[in-house]
């Protein structure tokens, strides 16, 4: 299940930095028993859609927005009570209005824009480093990662692969200051082959690693 949250205009500006805002807002409507903390993360949110940039930050437009799903629709429900709760979000801003919208029919290969750039890490001799469309791994090692979360909640991982789609002019890295790390990012469209129902999860949980803190969200 998936939601689409509208929010109101800001009334402080949002620093280009906030993704810790928008992780603190979706753990604050988790509540006080996540149970999300320290598990491989099972959901993924997006990074403020429709935004107005300026040079010392961004406001929101009248259209703004961002989503949040789950592979477990008990945590959206869960989102829900939050909101309905505490709808604030930061720098003035509030929830307006929430849209369910069901898992989508998808076919055996499905082409993704990322609303959230992709981090994924490669652990060598306990040294860990980020990888990028620009290694020859990178798909290999995006693969893998979706295996492991379909293994992990019974599912089918046979099959299943996600590439780069080569046909994309304009793949980009991006770095992105978490918390003060520095984090290595791919922002490009993918492509992933499997059964209906593997690239429903996919869209779900995202891709990559710490979907949780809104990296790898599938458009």
């Amino acid at each position: 299940m998936r939601i689409y949250i509208t929010l109101s205009k800001n009334k402080e500006l949002i620093p280009f930095n906030y993704q810790h805002l928008l992780t603190g807002v979706v753990h604050k409507w988790i509540g006080e028993e996540n149970q999300e903390h320290g598990k491989r993360s099972l959901y993924s949110f997006s990074w403020l859609q429709n935004t107005d940039s300026f040079k010392s930050g961004l406001n929101l437009a009248s259209n703004a927005y961002f989503f949040i799903s789950a592979y477990n629709e008990q945590l959206i429900k869960t989102v829900l009570k939050g909101i309905l709760k505490d709808p604030e979000t930061f720098c003035g801003s509030r929830v307006l209005d929430v849209q369910v919208k069901e898992v989508p029919k998808f076919t055996n290969e499905e082409r993704f824009v990322m609303n959230s750039p992709i981090l994924i890490k490669r652990r060598d001799d306990g040294k860990v480093t980020h990888v990028t469309f620009n290694d020859a791994d990178f798909d290999v090692l995006l693969t893998e990662n979706l295996k492991g979360k379909l293994s992990y909640v019974g599912l089918n991982s046979n099959g299943v692969a996600v590439k780069l789609d080569q046909s994309y002019a304009f793949p980009q890295t991006k770095l992105v200051d978490y918390k003060g790390v520095k984090n290595k990012t791919t922002l490009a469209p993918v492509v992933i082959t499997g059964t209906p129902e593997q690239i429903a999860f996919a869209w779900l949980v995202g891709l990559g690693h710490s979907t949780g803190i809104g990296f790898g969200a599938l458009k």
